[in-house]
């Protein structure tokens, strides 16, 4: 007798999920162990969209610094930078465990995007005048929207499942409640309001994931991550292509902007080579080790939009439009890439060093684009060839010690 049952499937197990599009279908929790899985052309929309933020985030900090005014600047961004991170890696990490791709969640995802846009327009004006009104709107859409979707995964779901959504939607609510401190408290209250609000934010999925998991995946959420990586990096590469040739149309000053626009660029590319040297999924086996690895996420990505803000004011600096010293121009470069390489090392590329050279050379190597600070107008391109050589040392590392592969991650 043949091992096929009356709904055409070997041994009576159900069907697998069909992700074709339809109007409403119910959202149940994808697996885990789900083949093939990869990031969905709606999911790189929203990334691209959100750059648009990021980009903004980006573009207020050099202004900030260029007038020589770290102090408002740096706190200014990493707010800013965070609210839109966060937003991104509630959407992602959702879409990983409860995307049905129906016309219903397709539509409340492009909400989200609208609430991107408008948070990004207010930028801007809560950069220069501490008004949050519009970015505070713009959360409001974006986080409500996601609210929907996890009662909609609530309502389909039951049990300690059902409990989670249920968690992370009044937790959500009551984030977005608390962020009305940026608008109804003074401005010097403003920075404790992010930094209260900032934790409750973190906490929301630790508290609704205690009891019952959500079923991420974890080469799709790695994906997700690299991609935004690579957009971030993107973007870096558009804000200094943008500066060089605004002071080439300005000044002609091809000597002093190549070893800039060079240096940078190297850094770049080594920013992206030393990110993807290692195959981060195998590693995410639980919540322990992935909520740590995605909330370092907000120095990675911070530190990557930054080194191309330092790249801008490097470039308004060799040309005599910042108000700054040379040494102070390239700390604005080099301190973002040295941080970017720790925090790669730290959070992501460790777990699959063997040995004490292959551990050491990005914490060293970050150490070394520091010293490049000290190297004057040729700062930026030391810094580059710091990121070259970074890259050159790891592959014959790794190429005579390579790491032996972990075993498929066992969800708990």
């Amino acid at each position: 007798m043949s091992d096929e049952e009356p709904n055409g499937e070997p041994n009576g197990e159900p069907p697998p999920p069909d992700r074709r599009s339809g109007v409403l279908r119910r959202m149940t929790a994808r697996g885990r162990d789900e083949e093939h899985r990869a990031a969905t052309p709606l999911e790189l929309f929203f990334d691209l969209c959100f750059v648009v933020a990021v980009a903004q985030a980006g573009r207020q900090l050099v202004h900030a610094l260029a007038e020589g005014h770290p102090g408002h600047g740096i706190p200014g961004y990493l707010m800013l930078f965070f609210a839109v991170w966060w937003a991104w890696v509630n959407f992602s990490w959702f879409s990983s465990a409860y995307d049905t791709d129906d016309v219903v969640y397709r539509v409340v995802t492009l909400v989200q995007i609208a609430g991107v846009l408008i948070l990004a327009a207010g930028i801007p004006r809560a950069f220069d005048e501490a008004n949050y009104t519009a970015v505070w709107l713009g959360y409001a859409v974006m986080r409500l929207a996601l609210v929907s979707q996890w009662l909609r995964a609530a309502h389909s779901s039951a049990g300690a499942e059902r409990r989670t959504a249920l968690k992370y939607a009044v937790g959500v609510c009551l984030c977005q409640v608390g962020w009305l401190g940026l608008l109804l408290l003074p401005d010097r209250a403003k920075p404790w309001v992010f930094l209260v609000m900032a934790i409750a934010e973190m906490a929301v999925p630790a508290i609704a994931e205690r009891r019952q998991q959500t079923a991420w995946h974890p080469h799709h959420i790695a994906e997700r991550y690299g991609l935004f990586t690579i957009i971030v990096l993107g973007e870096t590469v558009s804000a200094a292509t943008v500066a060089v040739q605004s002071a080439l149309d300005e000044h002609e000053a091809v000597g002093e902007l190549l070893p800039i626009a060079s240096g940078g660029l190297l850094l770049i590319f080594a920013a992206y080579w030393i990110y993807f040297a290692v195959p981060i999924h195998l590693h995410l086996a639980s919540n322990r080790q992935a909520f740590l690895w995605g909330y370092g996420h907000y120095l990675v990505l911070g530190s990557a939009a930054a080194i191309g803000a330092g790249i801008e004011v490097a470039v308004e600096e060799s040309v005599g439009k910042a108000h700054i010293s040379t040494f102070a121009a390239s700390a604005c470069v080099t301190v973002p890439a040295a941080l970017f390489m720790f925090c790669v090392w730290l959070i992501h590329s460790r777990h699959y060093k063997r040995g004490t050279a292959q551990q050491l050379v990005l914490p060293v190597s970050a150490l070394a684009v520091l010293a490049c600070t000290f190297a004057g107008g040729a700062a930026v391109l030391l810094a580059g060839l710091v990121g070259v050589a970074t890259v050159a040392v790891g592959v014959t590392l790794f190429t005579r010690n390579p790491p032996e592969p972990e075993p498929s991650p066992q969800h708990s």
